[in-house]
C-alpha cells in the first residue's frame, strides 16, 4: 500500500482533470521524498482509466519546484520502479509516456531537478512576472543529471541548450518561451485561467484520441532510457570529483554571507563565488 502523500496534494478539478500541487516548505526543495512521492503519483495517474489531464503547480509563489537538496545526496533514491529504471528516471519516463496529458503551471523559481521535473511534463506555461528558470548544476561543479541534457536540446536546440546548461544562469519566462523551453509566458493574473481552460478543454475530449495522439508524437520527441541512465550514472559519479568539495565549500561560504538571498538569486551568486574559502 502506498504511503500518504506529504508534499503533494491531489485535487479533482473536474471529471478527468486533476491538479497536483507541490508544497515542501520553506524553499520547496526537491528531495528524496519528492522523487518517491512523484513516482507514487505517476502510479495513481496510470491507474485511473478516466483521467485525461493533470496540471502540476505549486503552493509557493516564489518556488515552483526548487533544485535538489544536495545535503540529502546520500539518500538519493535509486530503487527500480515498474520500468526497471531507478526512481527519478522511472517516474519521469512514465510521466512522458503515460496516456494522460501533463501540464506544468509554473510560478516562481524552477531550477535544477525541479526544472527537470517540469521538462518531463508534456507542456509548460509560465508566469511572466514570477517564473524563473535555470539549470544551475555546472555552476555548482557538476552537471544536470535528471534529463535536462536530453530534453532541453529537443526543445530549444543544441546551441541554446549549451547556453542554458554551461552558463548556469537564470532565464526569465519571456526568454524561456522564446527559446521553446516553455509553451507560453503569460501575465501572472492570466496564468491560472489559461491553464485551467486548456486542461478543461483537453479533459472534455475522448481519452483514446488523446492517448494515441500523444503516443505518436512521442515516437520522435523523447530521449532514450539508455541516455537518461548514462547521464544519471555520470551525475552521481561526479560527486566524487576532487573539484566538487572545494566548490561546495565556496558555495557554503557564499550562502552564509548572503543568507536567504542565496536561494532567491542562486544563479547570480554561483557566478560570483570567491576564489578562496575562509
Amino acid at each position: 500500500m502506498n504511503a500518504p502523500l506529504t508534499q503533494f496534494t491531489i485535487t479533482e478539478a473536474a471529471p478527468g482533470y486533476w491538479r497536483v500541487t507541490f508544497n515542501n516548505p520553506p524553499l520547496n526543495f526537491c528531495d528524496p521524498e519528492t522523487l518517491i512521492e512523484l513516482q507514487q503519483i505517476v502510479g495513481l495517474i496510470e491507474s485511473d482509466d478516466t483521467l485525461r489531464v493533470v496540471v502540476f503547480d505549486s503552493a509557493d509563489p516564489d518556488f515552483f519546484v526548487n533544485h535538489f537538496d544536495v545535503s540529502r545526496f546520500a539518500d538519493f533514491p535509486l530503487t527500480p520502479g515498474p520500468t526497471g529504471l531507478p526512481t527519478f528516471i522511472d517516474a519521469t519516463t512514465r510521466l512522458t509516456t503515460s496516456p494522460v496529458v501533463t501540464i506544468a503551471s509554473i510560478r516562481g523559481r524552477t531550477r535544477g531537478g525541479g526544472s527537470e521535473i517540469a521538462l518531463a511534463c508534456d507542456m509548460r506555461f509560465a508566469s511572466l512576472e514570477r517564473a524563473i528558470f535555470a539549470q544551475i548544476e555546472v555552476g555548482a561543479g557538476v552537471f544536470p543529471g535528471g534529463g535536462a541534457t536530453e530534453r532541453l536540446p529537443l526543445l530549444v536546440g543544441r546551441a541554446r541548450a549549451l547556453e542554458i546548461v554551461l552558463g548556469s544562469d537564470d532565464f526569465d519566462a519571456a526568454t524561456a518561451a522564446h527559446y521553446g523551453w516553455v509553451n507560453r509566458a503569460l501575465p501572472d493574473d492570466e496564468l491560472d485561467a489559461h491553464v485551467d481552460n486548456l486542461a478543461r478543454r483537453i479533459a472534455s475530449f475522448d481519452k483514446p484520441a488523446l492517448a494515441e495522439a500523444k503516443r505518436l508524437i512521442n515516437r520522435k520527441t523523447l530521449p532514450s532510457a539508455e541516455d537518461l541512465m548514462e547521464t544519471q550514472d555520470a551525475f552521481l559519479n561526479s560527486f566524487s570529483w576532487p573539484t566538487v568539495p572545494e566548490r561546495g565549500a565556496r558555495i557554503a561560504q557564499k550562502r552564509d554571507e548572503v543568507g536567504s538571498d542565496f536561494e532567491a538569486r542562486m544563479s547570480y551568486h554561483l557566478g560570483n563565488l570567491s576564489t578562496e574559502t575562509q
